[in-house]
């Protein structure tokens, strides 16, 4: 009877274990491979899962009436989803679209936000068609010449860069050499390339585009041991990239921005989060200009990342890019400003302003041309980026705004308290931001600033050699 009672214990022992056992089996395949909530989301966010796959068309880049589109928007956006076969209603949105947030989920109302004001960072429409080559020609017979000069004008320089300085970032014109420059940490990067692929495609020179796609496929590599600036790096090789991509559809320029991307994102781990101005690409240790007030960073680096890096987030789902630039924008809306004005040095280690010196030019020119391009991204909805840029034209005005004893107007730099009455070339730009941005300011202010704009200028022009030069 022992015996017979000790067997059954062992038998429902052995039972209880089996059952156990396929109860865990059970729930461990069940994470795995039962559809993905936000949380697996977040977990899975790899690469080659963010990336969208591409189909190529016959009439890749056109419309059948030859006007060229964004890939990716409108009706190609359906049949390059629906292409992907057997994913059902996911594969028709990819994560990070305007409606959802960066984890895929349906918001409804389309920010990138998951706490406090959910403006959206792009429009809720298709976006427009490019303006670009389209086969045809202009009516007037002086636009089209001068269309045909500058055409050839492109196709000569790049046909100089092509057989003296290929692969090079720039080329020197009268030595016929290529050369690099410390910015792109002297290495071969082919910056001239990159940056010129969306002037090509637009001036339909198709041949010298596929050039220097096959060249960024076969070449352009972001391991080296290379210090490069964030700044320069961002606006030319994601900018660039970016925008070769949304022009042809070709996946090879989006998948070459993001990994750049990923180069850049360790110059952000600062104290502040405000990146330093050169990172090294292999390393990924960061660094400022020694001669900027201290080892600041410059308002118009880390001011000028906003656009390329939200575009980063629409295209992959990863959220981190829109992060480390959203950021940036609300330390700096905490922060008090002189005068409401914004200094051009930020300390990234104690988050405090270096010298107390404003510019419309040099060192923080591009940051507020990118508050009001940020806000015509959004469709006119990132009130956010509105508002800062209102508060500081505000200010520039107030400030910075004078006239000349000739009666020119000219926007001047303020230092440590004191207007300094002098206007450099890169504020020349300043006037067409103004009358940009005059629709949409304040009802008292649009007529104001779409005057202002054209008014706002510099003798920039030599006596005696006609050049221009820096005042």
């Amino acid at each position: 009877g022992f015996l017979q009672k000790s067997t059954l214990r062992l038998s429902e022992k052995f039972i209880l274990l089996l059952i156990l056992s396929a109860f865990i089996t059970l729930c461990f395949g069940a994470f795995f491979f039962l559809p993905d909530n936000s949380k697996h989301k977040r977990f899975d966010l790899g690469l080659e899962d963010v990336l969208i796959p591409h189909i190529d068309s016959p009439k890749e880049g056109k419309h059948a009436s030859g006007q060229v589109v964004i890939h990716g928007q409108g009706g190609h956006d359906e049949n390059r989803h629906s292409a992907a076969g057997g994913q059902g209603e996911a594969a028709k949105v990819p994560r990070g679209a305007p409606g959802r947030d960066p984890d895929g989920e349906d918001k409804g109302g389309g920010g990138l936000e998951k706490e406090g004001p959910r403006a959206k960072t792009f429009a809720s429409g298709p976006m427009p068609q490019v303006v670009g080559v389209n086969d045809g020609e202009p009516p007037e017979p002086d636009v089209k010449e001068k269309r045909d000069k500058i055409r050839e004008m492109m196709k000569h320089a790049w046909d100089s860069y092509r057989q003296y300085g290929w692969g090079h970032n720039e080329l020197k014109p009268i030595a016929k050499k290529g050369h690099s420059t410390n910015i792109f940490g002297n290495s071969q990067l082919g910056a001239s390339i990159v940056d010129a692929l969306d002037t090509l495609f637009i001036m339909g020179l198709q041949d010298e585009f596929k050039d220097g796609q096959e060249w960024i496929e076969q070449n352009l590599d972001f391991s080296a041991n290379a210090e490069v600036s964030v700044f320069e790096v961002n606006i030319r090789f994601i900018g660039g990239l970016l925008a070769a991509y949304y022009l042809s559809g070709q996946e090879v320029f989006k998948m070459k921005a993001v990994a750049l991307a990923e180069k850049l994102i360790p110059a952000f781990n600062t104290p502040t989060g405000i990146p330093w101005a050169m990172v090294n690409l292999k390393t990924g240790v960061g660094r400022n200009w020694g001669w900027a007030s201290a080892g600041s960073s410059i308002l118009a680096e880390f001011g000028t990342l906003h656009m390329e890096f939200v575009h980063l987030t629409y295209l992959t789902g990863n959220p981190v890019y829109y992060q480390k630039v959203m950021h940036i924008r609300k330390l700096l809306a905490k922060m008090d400003r002189p005068n409401g004005l914004y200094p051009n040095y930020l300390n990234p280690r104690t988050g405090r302003w270096g010298q107390h010196h404003t510019s419309v030019g040099g060192l923080g020119d591009s940051f507020y041309e990118y508050l009001l391009k940020a806000w015509l991204m959004s469709d006119k909805t990132d009130v956010e980026a509105r508002k800062a840029y209102d508060d500081a034209i505000e200010a520039i005005e107030r400030h910075l705004i004078r006239k000349s004893n000739g009666g020119l107007t000219f926007i001047g730099e303020w230092k440590n308290g004191h207007l300094e009455r002098k206007m450099g070339h890169l504020a020349c730009f300043a006037g067409g931001m103004l009358a940009l941005g005059a629709d949409g300011s304040p009802d008292d202010k649009a007529g104001h600033y779409l005057q202002l704009g054209p008014r706002s200028h510099t003798p920039a022009t030599s006596p005696t050699t006609g050049q221009v030069r820096d005042l």
